[in-house]
């Protein structure tokens, strides 16, 4: 199980050749989404950049950057990144122009799959199924998607090294045994949960 990145203790983990890695909840924002929300949304990701490099003078730099939806790295990936969230590009830069290595993260044609089959769900189907049948072709191909990203982040972080990982929560990616793994999850992230909830009871208030 994950640890919360504020429990850290200082390690030299060069010196012990630990693997870290530190887990971000990619959290997005509409273009229409509410003015409370999006304060909420920028403050969230204040305090995940505060987090980690709080972490990274503890310690060192972040030498690898991985991120949910990326297929291409360096600083072609970098770009792409900010179609997907601006925020996160904002870090992911950071650290790219500190040294670390900007890593391709997925294999784009299962990405791509997993996404057309999520949409389908989405869309919404009435025959049950057709529902089952698209139900189930997401779920294999999720778990064939997080398994290429654990054994991706397993194959490219060196002894020694801690690296950050943007993904979305509920994910199911499983990493291997010797890297550690710290969730960041600022205070913000729960008043963004809260603000969830409570627009999903006044939606359901509404509708009965």
């Amino acid at each position: 199980m994950a640890e919360e990145l504020g429990k850290i203790e200082k390690l030299d983990i060069e010196q012990f050749g630990l693997r870290k890695l530190y887990v971000v909840p990619l959290i997005f924002s509409g273009a229409d989404a509410p003015p409370d929300y999006k304060e909420k949304l920028e403050k969230y990701w204040r305090e995940v950049n505060e987090q980690i490099a709080n972490q990274e003078a503890k310690v060192g730099k972040i030498k690898r950057i991985y991120h949910e939806s990326m297929a291409v790295g360096g600083e072609e990936g970098l770009k792409i990144i900010t179609e997907i969230n601006s925020f996160s590009h904002l870090i992911a830069k950071d650290k790219f122009e500190n040294g670390a290595i900007f890593e391709a993260t997925e294999q784009a044609e299962l990405a791509d799959e997993c996404i057309d089959w999520e949409r389908c769900l989405l869309m919404g189907l009435y025959s049950r199924k057709a529902l089952e049948t698209v139900a189930e072709a997401y779920e294999k191909c999720a778990q064939l998607r997080f398994e290429y990203i654990g054994r991706r982040i397993d194959e490219t972080l060196k002894p020694g090294e801690a690296a950050i990982l943007f993904i979305r929560e509920g994910h199911m990616v499983q990493f291997a045994r010797d890297i550690e793994v710290f969730s960041v999850a600022p205070p913000a992230l729960d008043e963004i949960h809260r603000w969830l909830r409570e627009r999903a009871k006044q939606s359901e208030e509404k509708q009965s």
